[in-house]
């Protein structure tokens, strides 16, 4: 491969300059990885890797996951130079400034260019595993015998922290059980972590664990193009594996005081800059400098580029008039068209009033008539299908053999699971969905929390929501879970109170496309509330809280529950009598979206004596009985006993709602 090699050490000294100039502006950011992987960004971006600036959201492109995404201004450097508009000067100059496009860690929705939303680490080795499996099941399910639409390759650069983070490490056994060939890690091995040498913290021999995960690995000087180039090369070529590229790199590179010390990490070699620029030929005067040359060769680059993605084109539209229907379900998945969720509702069949079953149960019944309509939903599961019932039925599972499935199992590997779904969300065709029971909702959590954040459609079907687990213990009865993912920004939280309510909660999660959705389902059975109309559960899901028992008379009482324990408070109005209205709240957070004429129709102002209600701690629930009002709910752990004898015992019951509505003044 003739490299142009003088072009591309030009661009690297001129993407060393950027980074240091923008963190010097800004007194802040991380030096040590853009100055030390700029041979790489070189070779990617300037030669190796296909994309189009002009469209960053083209369907074939190959992705760039910057793991380590403290090093920011390593890909908005490259991200300027290689032609994105939105990275343009202005913006490199404006690092870390409020309001600009280069934030302090990488977040897709942004940034241009930007696949993923990263900065905890090993968060964005888990979102490239989840974005090439979701190439391959693109690649399953669209590429044809006469069309070949997608057949790219997903990069990601990660150093020691990616890879010491326990996420990095499920999600790369997954990728090698899976044979995830289209997936090339580049690791920037500098032996050295943020606080010291990496020696002070680690002695694996990262490259032999990745080959007992079933990689294929390379070692190369990471600041030799043509061996970076060729190691690409080789990746690309082998297939039945994903590829790990050791890269030796020196961190700080460029800058003599502080390079290849965990000086170098951060900002460190910030006040060497002006010694350092004119080390590396760099006009003295003149930052945030890019040759006329450098914007030459990029623009010649994205010329040659321009025609792929031209040829691509014409392949695409070949396919398309050849696999209308096909095409329709690609066109729609990308641009986020999904059924509503009175459609979704349509599809799903009413439960038989005498039925009396989980709600784990009827979500798996729900599923299946969701999953007849929406052709791109995946569902897996964290080695539990068996018990969290989430399996489409009918469908396959996704295997190296065969990645057309639609059932995921992703091994016990929680946290591994929910990064994964992110990346399947980040790249942008299927609707993620993954099980588990939920009291390990806390190993997924940080996973969680960048789907929020970055406003990922994917949906958490998480069973076995309370303290009516029973036997298992307080180990797998979850009390404080519930509550601690509802302070989570735009995460719903969904606790359905019956089989009805339960298919409201799924037609809400799966016609969301602006964030995630967390339903929680019991593994014990609850009833039918029949008295309340069919309709009315299931739409009142999509408020996220309703009256679910009307008051006769003058009301002067309301009782608030979710999930099972909303059967209680039903009761409880029955035996209070005129006056009481009970109020289902599956939902806090649709709930508080409301309109203010909504809430107040539900939850009158005037209204004080209120009684809430859920096998859970009790904090959340202020919010809505304030001050004059009590909260039934747990400020303990359970134990072990049947699910029916905990909840009696700790005080979870309707003559508990009962006694305490009579007690309000």
């Amino acid at each position: 491969m003739n490299l142009p090699t003088e072009a591309l050490q030009r661009a690297a000294t001129e993407a060393r300059g950027l980074a240091m100039d923008a963190v010097h502006a800004c007194s802040s950011g991380h030096l040590g990885l853009p100055l030390g992987c700029a041979e790489i960004g070189a070779v990617l971006f300037g030669n190796l890797l296909s994309y189009d600036p002009t469209e960053p959201r083209w369907l074939n492109r190959d992705r760039f996951v910057l793991s380590a995404g403290h090093g920011s201004m390593f890909l908005y450097a490259w991200l300027h130079l290689a032609g994105y508009a939105q990275v343009g000067i202005d913006q490199v100059k404006a690092f870390r400034v409020a309001g600009s496009h280069t934030p302090g860690h990488p977040e897709n929705f942004e940034t241009q260019g930007v696949e993923c939303t990263t900065g905890p680490l090993g968060q964005g080795v888990a979102n490239a595993v989840g974005i090439a499996l979701s190439q391959k099941m693109a690649a399953a399910r669209f590429n044809t015998a006469d069309h070949t639409i997608f057949h790219n390759h997903v990069f990601c650069l990660a150093g020691d922290g990616c890879l010491q983070e326990g996420v990095s490490a499920e999600a790369s056994a997954y990728a090698g059980h899976n044979h995830l060939d289209n997936l090339i890690l580049i690791y920037d091995s500098n032996d050295v972590t943020l606080d010291a040498m990496a020696d002070a913290s680690q002695s694996e021999d990262t490259a032999k664990r990745y080959e007992a995960y079933g990689w294929h690995v390379q070692t190369v000087d990471g600041h030799d193009f043509d061996a970076l180039a060729r190691a690409v090369g080789h990746a690309r070529a082998t297939k039945g594996k994903p590829h790990l590229i050791v890269a030796k790199t020196l961190i700080g590179k460029g800058i003599p005081e502080v390079a290849g010390t965990a000086k170098a990490h951060g900002e460190g070699g910030a006040k060497f800059i002006d010694a350092a620029r004119k080390a590396l030929g760099l006009p003295e005067k003149e930052h945030f400098y890019v040759s006329p040359e450098t914007h030459a060769f990029f623009a010649g680059h994205r010329a040659e580029l321009a025609l792929k993605h031209a040829a691509w084109k014409r392949t695409f539209e070949a396919w398309e008039a050849a696999n209308p229907e096909l095409a329709k379900v690609l066109h729609d998945g990308v641009a986020k068209r999904v059924h509503s969720a009175q459609e979704l509702l349509a599809a799903i069949p009413a439960f038989a009033a005498d039925s009396k079953i989980a709600t784990r149960k009827a979500g798996s019944d729900v599923l299946q008539p969701i999953a007849g309509v929406l052709p791109l939903a995946v569902s897996g599961s964290a080695d539990l299908y068996g018990s969290t019932l989430n399996y489409i039925n009918g469908a396959k599972d996704v295997t190296p053999a065969d990645y057309a499935g639609r059932n995921i199992r992703y091994g016990i590997r929680e946290h591994g699971m929910a990064a994964i779904m992110n990346g399947i969300a980040y790249d942008g065709i299927f609707h993620a969905s993954g099980a588990t029971f939920l009291v390990f909702a806390d190993y997924a959590r940080p996973s969680i929390r960048i789907a929020a954040l970055a406003k990922l459609p994917v949906v958490y079907i998480f069973t076995h929501d309370s303290v009516g687990v029973g036997e298992d213990g307080p180990t797998h009865q979850p009390v404080e879970t519930v509550s601690g993912l509802r302070v989570i920004p735009n995460l719903h939280v969904i606790r359905p109170g019956d089989p009805e309510e339960t298919a409201g909660a799924f037609a809400s999660a799966f016609s969301r496309t602006d964030g995630p959705t967390l339903l929680a389902l019991s593994r014990q059975a609850i009833p039918l509330l029949n008295d309340v109309p069919v309709q009315t559960r299931r739409e009142g899901v999509l408020h996220g809280g309703y009256i679910a028992h009307k008051e006769t008379g003058t009301l002067h009482t309301i009782l608030l529950a979710s999930g099972s324990e909303l059967q209680h408070a039903m009761a409880a109005a029955k035996t209070l009598g005129e006056g009481v209205r009970v109020v289902s709240m599956p939902c806090m957070e649709i709930f508080n979206g409301q309109s203010a004429e909504y809430k107040e129709a539900v939850l009158p102002s005037s209204v004080r004596r209120r009684v809430a209600i859920e096998a859970g701690v009790k904090d959340a629930w202020f919010r809505y009985v304030g001050l004059d009002g009590i909260v039934i709910g747990l400020e303990r752990f359970g134990f072990s006993a049947p699910g029916n004898y905990v909840m009696e015992k700790l005080g979870i019951t309707a003559q508990a709602v009962v006694d305490a509505a009579r007690s309000l003044k």
